[in-house]
């Protein structure tokens, strides 16, 4: 199999053609870097916090974000990384690895807090104590934690907008699972940006990768060298999400392109959805407890954290 565009060997197959590894490579940060200035994630005087695990999305989406400053002329000053070491036993403590390695490589400064020193108890410690009453998913506690201290760090770090590793088939997922639930509030928020309106206790969200498959960023990574461990956090498979991961990815093998036709699909609604909470906006209060944001008195991280101390 040869490349559409040369004669070398093609290392993978798209819809519009072959490709080898220095054009998939051109192709796959031309799109990222397309999806930057179209949907402006990036702005030139903004300080960037790139949301990092030690995985192929993560360390990807920090390398190009780096490759897109450096090509725009912008300061790499502005650019730092926060990891969140949530205490999964066997799996992150060798992802870190990895990611302090790949941060002192390219030069970019990292921050790692963690679940036990700021909350009390690591993941595999709290899920089985909260779950006795509440009788939920690691992921469900592991989903409300991460984010908490994302923003929680990212605005003590001062940064305008958090950059993730949220790819194409994520995107896809999450769409899904939030009509399966209809969840429609939740959906106004996904897309490129996240977010419907801006508020001072938010840091925004934004997401380079949106339009990558991936098994597009896996074989970016693998062609780049980064050193990363290809593995699954082994809590994943007992998620909400894996559920719907494996119906898309057997629906993708039959009918090419139906994650992608989600996404689409999707973002042509987005402004229908956008405008109608904007018309019903939730309230945003402080966490009576940790002054952080919140849609009711105590926030979702402080209900948990207390289910922990008292038990």
């Amino acid at each position: 199999m040869h490349c559409s565009k040369c004669r070398y060997q093609a290392v993978i197959s798209l819809q519009h053609g072959n490709l080898c590894k220095k054009h998939f490579i051109d192709y796959f940060e031309e799109k990222v870097f397309k999806t930057i200035n179209k949907y402006q994630l990036i702005g030139r005087n903004e300080k960037l916090c790139v949301a990092v695990s030690g995985g192929k999305d993560s360390l990807t989406v920090l390398y190009l974000t780096k490759k897109y400053l450096e090509k725009n002329n912008i300061p790499t000053t502005n650019l730092t990384a926060l990891a969140v070491d949530e205490g999964i036993d066997n799996y992150r403590e060798h992802t870190l690895v990895d990611l302090r390695k790949f941060c002192t490589e390219h030069r970019v400064p990292l921050t790692i807090v963690s679940f036990e020193q700021e909350l009390g108890k690591t993941l595999d410690q709290a899920y089985p104590i909260i779950n006795k009453d509440a009788s939920k998913k690691p992921c469900n506690v592991c989903g409300v934690w991460r984010r908490y201290l994302l923003n929680k760090h990212a605005k003590r770090l001062g940064v305008d907008k958090v950059i993730t590793g949220h790819n194409l088939d994520d995107e896809a997922q999450a769409i899904i699972m939030n009509i399966f639930k209809a969840n429609t509030a939740l959906a106004a928020r996904l897309g490129p940006t996240s977010g419907v309106q801006e508020h001072d206790l938010f840091i925004q969200r934004v997401k380079p990768l949106y339009f990558c498959a991936e098994k597009e960023v896996r074989l970016y990574a693998l062609l780049k060298n980064f050193q990363i461990k290809f593995t699954e956090c082994p809590y994943s498979k007992e998620g909400y999400r894996h559920h719907i991961q494996e119906m898309l990815n057997e629906f993708e093998n039959k009918y090419k392109g139906t994650k992608q036709g989600i996404v689409n699909s999707f973002l042509a609604m987005l402004p229908l959805l956008q405008n109608q909470e904007k018309e019903m906006p939730q309230t945003i209060q402080q966490c009576s407890k940790c002054k952080e944001a919140s849609n009711k008195d105590i926030c979702n991280a402080c209900v948990m954290k207390e289910t922990i101390e008292n038990a």
